[in-house]
């Protein structure tokens, strides 16, 4: 445990001077934040606490941008191979990431909500215990999909181009910058397939709506996210490399490409039922009423 700990210092150390990470973990969410909150929101407390989800989601989701870029640049410096002829092995490494991950990602958000009370004056919160299982687990998740790039590149101008063909999606389509609501009835359909989707809609009945952890709503994202995560971990720790010169095999983007197989299930069965487009249509529906609506009685049981 001691190890770990130091394992993780370390990696901390080395993450706050990339420059990339401080980005998408630090400058671009509070961009969002003050985005969202001062000009959609229009500073207006109920509207600022239904767009602090999105917001909350866009800076968990962005951890994997800086994690990939983190440990390619390790890998092409170096550095990596000095961590190799340590007893580390790469579960090791690779824990102690999403860990450091967690630690650098949590003050963020903390301060996010700090802001959305102190300048907006938002007052409730909502269930702050189902908020706090999402941001984590959705922490988690977003830095194994970190890991899982820098593990199926060898440059960093490769992920780079993965990591743009992956944020654009989880950015545009699920809800994250426009109102899962708002958007065309095609793009609806095809974010039911993305994880973001489910990560932006479990903030929103947690913090908006005040859902409780087992409601249906939070317990199907902490529950997809959460087996997402083990995927997409376990699929990294096989294919790491100590090595710049070391190559992946063939399938290695293949089975990358097959942890996605759980929102292509949840997708499909999502799009038959239409809960979750019925639940965003509800909570945008109640931002237009006099008073916010209260969720249906059976999703706080």
């Amino acid at each position: 445990m001691t190890n770990f700990a130091t394992l993780t210092r370390m990696r901390i150390q080395l993450t706050l001077r990339n420059r990339m990470f401080l980005f998408f973990s630090v400058i671009m969410p509070f961009g969002f934040f003050f985005l969202y909150a001062g000009v959609f929101a229009k500073g207006m407390p109920q509207l600022v606490q239904y767009f602090l989800s999105p917001v909350v989601a866009l800076t968990v989701m962005g951890s994997f941008w800086g994690l990939s870029a983190a440990l390619v640049m390790f890998r092409e410096q170096g550095i990596l191979r000095r961590f190799h002829v340590t007893p580390v092995t790469p579960s090791d490494m690779l824990a102690s990431s999403v860990v450091a991950n967690f630690v650098l990602t949590l003050p963020t958000v903390l301060v996010e909500f700090l802001f959305a009370r102190s300048f907006f004056h938002v007052t409730h919160f909502g269930n702050l215990v189902s908020a706090f299982l999402l941001i984590a687990i959705g922490t988690v998740s977003f830095a194994s999909l970190g890991l899982v790039v820098a593990s199926v590149t060898n440059t960093m101008q490769e992920t780079q181009v993965i990591n743009q063909l992956i944020w654009l999606p989880l950015i545009f389509l699920s809800g994250a910058t426009v109102p899962l609501a708002s958007l065309p009835q095609v793009v609806k359909r095809v974010g039911l397939f993305l994880p973001a989707t489910y990560l932006v809609t479990g903030l929103q009945s947690a913090i908006y709506s005040a859902f409780a952890p087992w409601s249906v709503d939070v317990l199907l994202a902490l529950c997809s996210l959460a087996v997402w995560a083990i995927l997409t971990f376990f699929l990294s720790a096989q294919l790491f490399r100590w090595e710049p010169e070391s190559k992946i095999p063939r399938r290695a983007k293949l089975l990358a490409a097959a942890t996605a197989i759980p929102f292509l299930l949840l997708g499909i069965w999502e799009n038959k039922t239409n809960r979750t487009m019925a639940q965003a249509q509800a909570m945008f529906d109640s931002l237009n009423a006099p008073s916010k609506s209260a969720p249906p009685a059976d999703s706080r049981e």
